[in-house]
């Protein structure tokens, strides 16, 4: 019985619809996102620091090309090459656990029992709760309640790369296009504006993904983007000054 008497029957469902890969999708978003952002602030510094020099669209068109393929790509790269990493040793883990399993299957019950009475179980209800999902499937079990990996949902640094390397080309292809497209006299205003408004968009989407702030998260990114290229911009014209 629940307190005034009710049954517990009663009591209605709140219908909240509990989503096990929820986490792993944000992370996804956030990630893209982050990427995307990087794309237009890295193509955004290049392209204004060089139409700070000169406003010639051939010299624009190649700087920004040249930036976004060299960006992409190594977003990629570095992208491939972190998560293969974290991919072999979340395997050499789960070889490991198996070979545990295989030689020492009493220690590791035990150890598992201890892990769930970590997350708060007593030791009566952590014994049987090990026992079970031992029986079921032991290596599953020590895999997400001891090392917190998915046997069935391991990393893929192919879809990582691929989805680095897209992030950041979106991101990269607006500045490109914003001081390309315009008369030169317009490229400039046209840049920066049409950058701070998808700076805002990055930084208020990355915060909405990770359930933060959303104003200083989008402060912090339109600040950070402002700072990019008036540094650049700056260096450009004092090059272009110079004869450079």
């Amino acid at each position: 019985m629940r307190p005034g008497g009710g049954s517990l029957a009663a009591v209605p469902a709140h219908g909240e619809a509990h989503d096990p890969g929820l986490g792993a999708r944000l992370n996804r978003l956030r990630a893209a996102v982050l990427g995307a952002n990087d794309g237009v602030v890295s193509t955004a510094g290049l392209v204004v620091g060089v139409a700070g020099a000169t406003d010639a669209r051939g010299t624009l068109v190649t700087a920004g090309l040249a930036g976004l393929l060299a960006g992409s790509m190594s977003m990629a790269a570095g992208e491939y090459v972190s998560v293969s990493t974290q991919r072999d040793s979340e395997k050499a883990a789960l070889a490991q656990e198996k070979r545990e399993l295989a030689t020492e299957p009493q220690a590791e019950l035990v150890e598992l029992t201890e892990l769930l009475r970590g997350k708060g179980l007593s030791r009566e209800l952590a014994h049987e709760v090990a026992g079970q999902l031992t029986e079921h499937d032991a290596l599953r079990a020590h895999a997400e309640v001891e090392l917190g990996i998915d046997p069935d949902d391991l990393t893929s640094p192919w879809q990582a790369a691929a989805a680095s390397f897209l992030a950041f080309t979106a991101g990269a292809l607006l500045p490109l296009l914003a001081v390309v497209l315009p008369p030169p006299s317009l490229r400039l205003p046209v840049t920066v504006g049409s950058v701070l408004a998808a700076l805002v968009l990055c930084g208020w989407a990355a915060a909405r993904s990770g359930g933060a702030p959303v104003r200083p998260a989008v402060l912090r990114n339109v600040s950070g983007g402002a700072l990019a290229m008036a540094v650049t911009y700056a260096a450009g014209s004092l090059l272009g000054a110079a004869g450079v």
